[in-house]
């Protein structure tokens, strides 16, 4: 990334419309459901996406999620991503998605991907994908990262995909609570642990784990910053400024939308580069 030429750097954005492959139908219904959560329309293609971030100076990390397994819809290709990452690198970064029930074979992709310079960094939804961050299904994903001394983001917290479908869409908001993680930051300790969204209910939860492990951040994706709990602001604007960051959770969210908001929800002035950028930088190691 040209870090010095980006007004910020989202680190949560999603790959929903192939430029490659149909849509896959029997993925509608969680995308229709998720749509009326957030009053989104019609989703940009990965092409509209960059070009949506490029005109507006904003660095992205993007990625899919696998969820063939609990879902049994087709993922977007990690390769597409990655590729697009590569023609633009100036300001984007690809993350993979991989299922943690792919086993050796998940592993064989990942190595794969992280060797071939193709992915920075993994994305887990453990609602979406069925599994406990600590179970042991996922622990030779995770070995490979901590080796690579890679990020991974982990969804925790309430779920918009499956809210107000018949039984959540069959989507169990149990294997997001984040305290599951905390196991995963302690015997990883060179793999920098992401906690995507507020964590809410579980939000202590995420800020004492952010303050307790040197390797956990918290990005503030999922909700738009006036609605962000209370203990989430007055954290930023003190004790874990420096791991506090910006994702919007596109095309769910509008990233131009939570910034402007961002600056009036009560965040120190102090604190707004550190959140938009630096400390993104510190975590995704940009500088290196």
């Amino acid at each position: 990334m040209n870090i010095q030429d980006l007004v910020a750097i989202d680190v949560h954005t999603h790959a929903e419309v192939s430029c490659r492959q149909e849509p896959d139908a029997f993925w509608l219904p969680y995308e229709e459901a998720a749509g009326k959560y957030f009053k989104t329309g019609k989703r940009p293609t990965i092409a509209e996406t960059i070009a949506y971030y490029r005109e507006r100076k904003l660095g992205l990390v993007m990625f899919t999620v696998d969820t063939e397994f609990e879902i049994g819809n087709r993922r977007i290709a990690n390769e597409e991503i990655a590729e697009a990452a590569r023609d633009n690198a100036d300001m984007m970064i690809a993350f993979a998605s991989i299922d943690p029930h792919k086993g050796k074979m998940g592993v064989r992709e990942a190595r794969d991907l992280i060797e071939s310079g193709a992915v920075k960094g993994f994305k887990f939804h453990p609602t979406c994908q069925g599994f406990f961050p600590n179970d042991r299904i996922a622990y030779g994903l995770y070995e490979l990262i901590n080796h690579y001394k890679l990020p991974a983001i982990f969804h925790t917290g309430h779920s918009g995909i499956g809210t107000g479908m018949r039984g959540g869409g069959g989507m169990r908001l149990k294997y997001s609570q984040p305290i599951h993680i905390d196991d995963v930051a302690v015997d990883f300790p060179d793999m920098t642990i992401i906690l995507a969204h507020p964590s809410w209910p579980w939000t202590d939860e995420a800020l004492s784990m952010a303050l307790h492990k040197p390797n956990v951040y918290i990005d503030l994706s999922g909700w738009m910053p006036k609605y962000f709990p209370p203990q989430i602001v007055q954290y930023a604007n003190g004790q874990l400024k420096n791991k506090m960051l910006f994702g919007s959770d596109f095309p769910l969210l509008r990233p131009d939308r939570w910034i402007a908001q961002f600056k009036d929800a009560g965040f120190k002035p102090e604190v707004h580069d550190l959140i938009l950028k630096q400390n993104a930088i510190r975590a995704l190691r940009l500088a290196e």
